[in-house]
């Protein structure tokens, strides 16, 4: 079994960084926080794997990836990765337009059940996203 001392190694710190830019602090450490003897392998394998060796690939600037990763989990129909990667997509410089985009491009290709249950969720994240502007703008 993985243990907690073995997130340091280079490659998770590497991934961790992206990981942390890309998902946010609060979400990542929450995900490792919460890590159990059970899914603490899960986390290692997640964060060196896609982040540390893929997502840090020089191939592929970050804004496509998540361009990618929205086509892919709206696709397979994963609701919750789908909310964790609009939030990632924001963060790394995508627009609403272009999310819209990714929606209709993949309800055409991949089928329009799967594009409802992700626009749900794209809706529900912008809205949190716009109340969470709104609230730390506020005096």
């Amino acid at each position: 079994m993985t243990t907690r001392d073995e997130f340091t190694s280079e490659l998770f710190m590497k991934g961790l960084k992206i990981r942390e830019e890309v998902l946010g602090v609060d979400h990542v450490r929450k995900s490792l926080d919460s890590a159990t003897d059970f899914s603490a392998p899960i986390q290692k394998f997640v964060t060196e794997l896609c982040w540390g060796q893929i997502w840090s690939r020089p191939g592929l600037d970050r804004r496509t990836r998540s361009i990618i990763n929205l086509s892919i989990l709206s696709a397979l129909n994963l609701p919750n990765e789908v909310r964790l990667h609009v939030r990632g997509a924001l963060n790394n410089g995508l627009s609403q337009e272009e999310i819209m985009e990714i929606l209709l491009q993949v309800a055409v290709y991949c089928g329009v059940p799967a594009t409802l249950e992700s626009t749900k969720v794209v809706v529900e994240v912008l809205e949190e996203v716009a109340a969470k502007a709104k609230q730390n703008a506020a005096p």
